[in-house]
């Protein structure tokens, strides 16, 4: 009988796992990183670091695919420090210590160590704290690389002994460059239009791991010489979702810049953010909480209807759903974008608040309490109230503040939409009230 297994093991023995394209293009030095030249460039803090033969822990932040890990391999060979890598993923606390053992022994013998933790926010808190005393001591240099705001996800006192670098998203300049030192090195033109190879680094999003993946992958899907159009490439590649996280900083980036373009009366910058969200999966709920939020927050009286259209465009998007639903909260959207804006009830409400929490529990004046009693009548509850609606237009100009209070203009209209004919009456009431 054939020996199967055998025969198995010497097929197999031929078959060789093919290095991918971004670790054959990976970096050697500083100034081959792309898009990173306020850090990598000749005047670079990383060049000067290496020209001063110094680098301290540091925490570097940025997107998936901008060189964070390339970067602590060059720092390292170049400064002459042993290179250890850690995922904090895969890594618990008897990680760090056999990595911190080891530190201490080569320190011993005169040789640095440069330790990388990719991921550094996926550790806990006690586990970011371990490297307090050997940061501290000089035993390791830390590099933590970080797509999170590091001021939101490293502890306070390991972010104190460390440098915080930021690294930009690759732009469509760098992710050209990328893209020209993979048809170098693989000697041919990538097989596509013009619209196709824009539309491929579109598609990358900023990371050049991705977008060196994706040409990788076309060179060796492409069946034929003849360049292939947007669609042609969408056959073979698949679109990938937006970063994006509903409870991390992308999700509070991306509705702060919705919310000030509609508070900025930008309909067209509000639509984009607003789209960008909701392509990234963001729960219109929330967007039809945030609508009724600006119409009371920043453009309320100047045009009451607004708080109306945005419950109106909720309510819709309760019955129709998505996709319909959610161009009932576009309507909205464009509707207060283009709104005259006022927070003057807002910044009053918040004075009010204020003077309300400092004056403690001062009583009313006597002459707008009821007296429901011969017994408060007497003590003088209700004498001299004037009651308004038999006065001229309605106006009395009486005191309503506690007598011990002097009087407080919380509410300035701006005079905006329907806060014109308010601000008039207002100013008129106040000078009657003065006199």
């Amino acid at each position: 009988m054939p020996d199967l297994f055998n025969d198995n093991m010497k097929s197999s023995e031929t078959v060789t796992v093919k290095q991918p394209l971004a670790d054959r293009l990976r970096p050697q030095s500083l100034s081959d990183i792309a898009g990173q030249d306020h850090l990598t460039g000749p005047d670079g803090s990383f060049t000067t670091m290496l020209e001063k033969g110094i680098v301290p822990s540091m925490i570097l932040w940025g997107p998936p695919g901008c060189g964070k890990t390339t970067i602590a391999r060059i720092l390292a060979r170049e400064s002459g420090l042993h290179y250890e890598t850690l995922s904090a993923i895969f890594s618990g606390v008897g990680d760090l210590r056999k990595v911190f053992d080891a530190a201490r022994h080569r320190k011993t013998m005169g040789k640095g160590t440069l330790l990388f933790v990719d991921e550094i926010h996926r550790f806990n808190k006690s586990q970011q704290d371990a490297f307090l005393p050997v940061v501290e001591d000089g035993t390791i240099t830390l590099i933590g690389a970080t797509t999170e705001n590091p001021s939101f996800e490293v502890n306070g006192a390991l972010l104190s002994r460390c440098q915080v670098f930021i690294l930009n998203r690759l732009d469509e300049v760098a992710l050209e460059e990328l893209l020209q030192k993979a048809e170098v090195h693989k000697d041919k033109k990538l097989p596509l239009t013009k619209d196709a190879r824009d539309h491929l680094k579109a598609v990358a999003d900023g990371d050049g791991r991705y977008l060196l993946s994706l040409i990788d992958h076309i060179f060796n899907t492409a069946r034929n010489d003849n360049d292939m159009d947007i669609a042609g490439l969408s056959a073979i590649i698949q679109k990938r979702s937006p970063l994006y996280d509903k409870s991390d900083e992308g999700h509070y980036n991306l509705i702060s810049a919705l919310h000030k373009s509609v508070r900025g009366s930008d309909p067209d910058a509000a639509l984009y953010w607003f789209c960008r969200m909701l392509d990234a999966g963001e729960d219109p709920h929330y967007l039809a909480r945030r609508l009724v939020r600006m119409a009371t927050e920043d453009i309320g009286l100047a045009l009451p209807q607004a708080l109306t259209h945005a419950l109106a465009a909720w309510e819709t998007y309760e019955r129709l759903g998505s996709p319909e639903g959610e161009l009932a909260l576009a309507n909205t959207l464009v509707f207060m974008a283009t709104a005259p804006k006022s927070n003057a009830v807002y910044s009053a409400y918040k004075g009010a608040m204020k003077a309300a929490k400092s004056s403690g529990s001062l009583m009313p004046p006597k002459h707008i309490l009821n007296a429901p009693t011969k017994f408060m009548k007497n003590i003088g509850y209700g004498t001299g109230y004037v009651y308004d609606h038999d006065t001229d237009g309605n106006f009395s100009g009486q005191n309503y503040f506690p007598d011990e209070m002097p009087r407080q203009d919380f509410y300035n209209p701006k005079g905006m939409g329907y806060e014109y004919k308010i601000k008039e009456t207002l100013d008129d009431q106040r000078k009657k009230r003065k006199s």
